[in-house]
């Protein structure tokens, strides 16, 4: 065996740790970090190496500045690090008012405290719960038959959805059961007080008793049409009106003319008789037991007296309207545009208001009894215009008269004088007249010696201050009435007697 090979009972050499080699530290850093002189663990063993520390020389920062010493140092004189309150604190038993139990036990001002190890100064925050991201959706075909969803799965929400229906059908029929329950067909409503009494005479009364004798009148010629108004005067349906409200359809066999009710029935009527020269017409309809005006006087109508106008203006149906008896015995000319009407009227005048399609209707007092038949309005002048107040109707004793010759027998003679007189009244400063232009020979005035440019002054009991009230004096007599004439004559007064004859 050779000398080179080790001996099989010996261990092998083992080699040591390589040398660790230290690095010179710097003077300048032994000074300031180096122990001190006499300290040789981690710790100084007890107080005592306090006055070592104040005996070695180490290297410390600068003195602070001379303001900061003054502003944040310790008092000269004063012993302690802390300033204490203030009074004699020698005596041991006082308790320390800044530390529980005297500065020597507090542990963070004792350098002899034993060290302990605590709990981190920090605590582990809490981790936030990882959230599973939002999967896929299924579609619901792939629910139904991509065999992706268990079948009782699909099965309990078959059931659940049942259950959700039924639930929410019995809620319906609760809550329609109880709103049904809200209301009753045959439930009416109590009167907690009695109808207002309305007195007889009132507008309310008078209209309920008049109105369903008043009709309306409508007129058709071919494409041409037109309204007025009308009232019952008997019960065989004979209805007044005006001549110029139906005048437009006399003679023509293709007219139509109907009465409407104030019910809305309506009724064909036919032209009984009409007179131009008074501006009345009576037509009739056949109507069993129709409701009949009851007739008053108009002679006894005062300036001032309570009128009701009824009748259809402008095509509306039972208009009531009231006002006053503005004057009577004002004469008035009435020309209808499209009519034959050529009359003076001795017309009562009242503000109640009037318009087109109340002519022909009546004018009644406060008891309901027809005193005039309205004919006639007057306007500022503006064309078509309406009311303004000034009304006038034909007196009811003269329309009487009139309807009953013309029921009778469809025509009216007149009273004449036979004398035409100037449409301007003249005055001699003392009184008015109308000046005579024009006698017909053979006529009643011509017998009487009447002259052409005579004034005529008075006509029986009646002042006369135009030829209007020439006329309408005339008219008040009946045919053979012997009336005595005041005129004047080249300035002197004269009376004549004249027998009046039939026109």
């Amino acid at each position: 065996m050779s000398d080179d090979q080790p001996d099989q009972g010996q261990e092998p050499p083992r080699l040591g740790p390589r040398p660790l080699y230290v690095p010179p530290v710097q003077p300048g850093a032994v000074e300031v970090f180096g122990r001190p002189d006499g300290v040789n663990g981690a710790f100084e063993s007890s107080r005592n190496g306090s006055a070592a520390r104040a005996t070695q020389q180490v290297a410390t920062q600068p003195p602070p500045h001379h303001a900061l010493a003054s502003a944040f140092g310790r008092p000269s004189g004063e012993p302690t690090d802390l300033q204490r309150p203030p009074g004699d604190q020698d005596d041991a038993d006082e308790p320390d008012p800044f530390w529980a139990g005297g500065t020597t036990r507090d542990p963070w001002r004792d350098p002899d405290a034993s060290v302990l190890l605590g709990p981190p100064a920090v605590t582990e925050q809490e981790r936030p719960a990882s959230v599973a991201p939002e999967g896929a959706r299924l579609s619901a075909r792939e629910v139904l038959f991509g065999k992706r969803v268990k079948p009782t799965a699909l099965a309990l929400l078959g059931v659940i959805a049942l259950l959700i229906g039924a639930v929410g059908g019995l809620v319906g029929k609760w809550a329609s059961d109880s709103s049904s329950a809200l209301t009753e067909p045959g439930a009416t409503i109590a009167e907690v007080a009695p109808g207002k009494e309305r007195p007889p005479g009132s507008v309310a009364g008078i209209a309920a008793r008049v109105v369903p004798s008043v009709v309306s009148i409508e007129i058709r010629v071919g494409d041409q049409a037109g309204t007025g108004s009308g009232v019952v005067i008997d019960p065989e349906g004979h209805i007044l009106t005006n001549n110029h409200v139906v005048s437009a359809a006399a003679g023509l066999p293709n007219a139509q003319i109907k009465a409407i009710f104030h019910d809305g029935s309506q009724v064909a009527a036919k032209i009984v008789g009409r007179d131009p020269k008074t501006d009345l017409a009576v037509v009739k309809v056949n109507v069993p037991n129709p409701t009949v005006a009851q007739m008053g006087k108009s002679a006894d109508l005062a300036v001032g007296d309570t009128v009701i106008a009824i009748g259809s203006p402008l095509g509306l149906v039972g208009t009531v309207t009231d006002g006053i008896v503005s004057a009577l015995h004002r004469p008035m000319r009435l020309s209808g545009d499209g009519s034959d009407t050529n009359a003076v009227i001795d017309a009562i005048q009242t503000d109640a208001a009037i318009n087109h399609g109340n002519s022909g209707g009546p004018l009644v007092d406060s008891t309901g009894a027809v005193v005039g038949l309205n004919a006639a309005i007057r306007t500022g002048g503006q064309g078509d215009g309406g009311s303004i107040g000034l009304g006038f109707a034909i007196p009811i004793d003269y329309a009487r008269e009139i309807a009953q010759q013309l029921i009778r027998s469809g025509s009216v003679k007149h009273p004449d004088l036979g004398v035409a007189a100037n449409k301007r009244g003249v005055t001699d400063d003392t009184r008015d007249g109308a000046q005579v232009q024009n006698v017909r020979p053979g006529s009643a005035g011509a017998e009487a010696g009447i002259l052409e440019q005579d004034i005529v002054v008075k006509v029986g009991d009646r002042s006369i201050g135009s030829a209007e009230e020439l006329q309408v004096a005339v008219q008040e007599h009946q045919i053979g009435d012997k009336v005595q004439i005041q005129l004047i004559r080249q300035g002197r007064p004269l009376t004549v007697t004249a027998t009046l004859r039939s026109d």
